[in-house]
């Protein structure tokens, strides 16, 4: 479904990404894993078309979309669930939800998947006129994930969906990414917890310095001494 190929990307003078390039099978949970300053972030944000690859290609169904703006890879049906949740935190949930289904792909379902969305999250039907700002944690990435939804994605990338949340709010999360995925929906997850992601993964790849050092299953990987060593302190 999704293929980099050789893609190097810099901020200024610093390369962020040098040569990277993988691939995400159809209705595959693809783990992107690496130390802070990895290269994930932008790897993301550069598949999404927030950033511009000096190189490479970025191809979604045989298409090279590197360098399209965020909205056209957003309506081909590439989501994203950004670092850090950013929601409208003046808006209420309805609202916040709402504005996901501004693309023209998600129109046309837009009651579907808002009912698909409340049942997957009850909180956030409960407190629909609630203004997202006054949401705890957890329901803030709820409502992140449920806006994504509500653009009807193809493919949804997570950015440390875990980060900053409770230990069993982190569990029902990623269930409900294991849950989203059995139901069809293809999955990039960015994750500080890399033994649950590589458990979760069918494939996974290590970024270290904008550069992929390994690639394989994610059961393979969690069994590699050098993972065990460099992220799970084993």
């Amino acid at each position: 479904m999704l293929r980099v190929e050789a893609l190097d990307v810099f901020h200024g003078d610093a390369q962020a990404l040098d040569g990277v390039t993988l691939e995400v099978g159809e209705g595959d949970i693809v783990a992107i894993v690496g130390a802070n300053g990895a290269g994930k972030t932008s790897l993301i944000r550069t598949i999404a078309g927030m950033h511009t690859p000096a190189r490479g290609r970025i191809l979604f169904r045989d298409t090279n979309i590197a360098g399209w703006p965020s909205h056209r890879v957003c309506d081909l049906g590439i989501g994203q669930v950004a670092e850090g949740r950013q929601v409208f935190p003046t808006l209420s949930v309805a609202e916040n939800l709402a504005m996901g289904a501004m693309l023209p792909r998600g129109r046309a379902g837009r009651a579907r998947n808002l009912e698909r969305v409340y049942a997957l999250f009850p909180i956030l039907a409960e407190r629909a006129r609630q203004a997202a700002g006054t949401l705890s944690g957890g329901e803030q990435q709820m409502l992140a994930i449920g806006r994504c939804l509500m653009g009807a994605p193809e493919l949804v990338m997570f950015d440390e969906p875990s980060l900053g949340l409770a230990p069993a709010v982190v569990q029902a999360l990623l269930r409900t990414i294991r849950d989203l995925n059995r139901e069809g929906l293809t999955c990039v997850l960015v994750e500080q917890n890399v033994a649950v992601s590589l458990r979760l993964a069918s494939r996974a790849y290590v970024l270290e310095n904008g550069r992929v050092t390994l690639s394989g299953e994610g059961e393979a990987l969690l069994a590699d001494d050098r993972v065990r060593q460099a992220y799970l302190g084993l």
